[in-house]
């Protein structure tokens, strides 16, 4: 039997490939002879550049940037195509991960990290960027990679603006004459999980804002301030990021790639699964298994175990997905493609608990749900 598995990481728990190697053990337990095929993949968020990498026999480099909050972190970026195309996860510059719970601010987080590490690659003479934008600690509306970038944005005085995105209500002004004129010239590739436009009910604050730190009181005022930067955006660039789908992307930084950068928005999953020949993968095989950290409603939109199902369809394969929870089951059970959900931990397993026994309870899913399958197909 020859089994294909493709999950993306469990967040704060597994890397994608160590889930796919816990997935592996739980497959050989049911099916000891199966002939298996890992892909670990990624959407946009942390394991892009190593999914990528990876399967593209590609290579690592590494920059010293600025962090959320502006500490210093040694990022690490990848290069494909013998060095023409680059691999950027704003996570690794910008990110939730690098900052304790109890440090998150996204009104003062800042992008800044992440102009940096695209300055990097440009230093680097690549033609191509490709950025992942999964995993932000920023509401900064990509304002701090624009000024890492050249650009100037300026209060009612002319002087610089503080970073972080709750600076932004008080944005003036924005000069672009100083931008790197590289950009120009470089075709940017933004790789998103999600749609959300920039502000409003659907939009980055309000929607992503509470896990990066945001109570009530922030989430209005980020917004308000992420409008505001669009309609200056709009006068001084003259782009119209406010309702471009994908716009509130890593709060906001979606819709600065596409000002500043002339970026395309486009989904993750789609381009690494492209990277990774998904599909050429699935063809002949007898079961797919993907999975995530959380199965929820989300899921069916832009994001792995959605793909996964999807190119499972189209190649005519069952498609298995594992949640390490699964939330509003029969919503996840509706995905188009998706043949049969199993969680790993079930509500009543505590989160730490779920967490620090992952592999394991992720093997034992695996096992679950492939001999369920087996069984049905019987």
């Amino acid at each position: 039997m020859r089994i294909v598995l493709a999950p993306q990481e469990f967040k704060g728990s597994l890397t994608a490939a160590e889930a796919a190697h816990s997935m592996r053990d739980g497959v050989l337990r049911s099916v000891p002879d199966a002939e298996i095929d890992s892909i670990p993949l990624a959407d946009g968020g942390p394991g892009t550049v190593e999914a990528v990498v990876t399967a593209a026999g590609g290579r690592y480099s590494f920059a010293r940037v600025e962090g959320p909050l502006g500490a210093p972190v040694d990022a690490r970026w990848g290069r494909i195509e013998d060095g023409r195309t680059a691999i950027i996860e704003m996570a690794a510059a910008s990110g939730l991960l690098l900052l304790p719970t109890e440090g998150l601010d996204p009104r003062r987080a800042s992008t800044a990290g992440t102009g940096e590490l695209i300055l990097a690659a440009l230093d680097a003479g690549v033609e191509r960027l490709l950025i992942g934008v999964g995993g932000s600690a920023t509401n900064d509306g990509g304002a701090g990679m624009a000024v890492a970038l050249g650009a100037r944005l300026l209060d009612d005085a002319g002087r610089a603006l503080p970073p972080g995105g709750g600076a932004l209500g008080g944005l003036a002004a924005i000069d672009v004459a100083g931008l790197d004129p590289r950009l120009a010239s470089t075709e940017v590739r933004v790789l998103a999980d999600v749609s959300n436009p920039l502000t409003g009910p659907d939009g980055a604050s309000a929607v992503y804002g509470p896990q990066k730190g945001a109570d009530a009181v922030a989430i209005a005022e980020l917004d308000r301030a992420l409008a505001h930067f669009a309609d200056i955006v709009a006068r001084d660039v003259g782009i119209d990021v406010l309702t471009t789908p994908g716009g509130g992307a890593a709060g906001g930084l979606g819709a600065g790639l596409i000002a500043f950068a002339g970026a395309r928005i486009e989904p993750g999953i789609e381009t690494i699964a492209t990277a990774v020949r998904l599909d050429a993968r699935l063809a002949g095989c007898d079961v797919v298994l993907t999975g995530e950290g959380s199965l929820d409603r989300q899921s069916a939109f832009g994001k792995t175990v959605a793909g996964v199902a999807r190119r499972a369809a189209a190649a005519g394969v069952p498609c298995l997905a594992i949640g390490g929870r699964v939330r509003d089951v029969e919503n996840v059970r509706a995905i188009p493609g998706l043949t049969d959900v199993e969680a790993a931990a079930v509500e009543s397993v505590p989160d730490t608990e779920a967490m620090e026994r992952a592999g394991a309870l992720l093997a034992e899913a695996t096992a679950r749900l492939v001999q369920r399958w087996q069984a049905a197909t019987i």
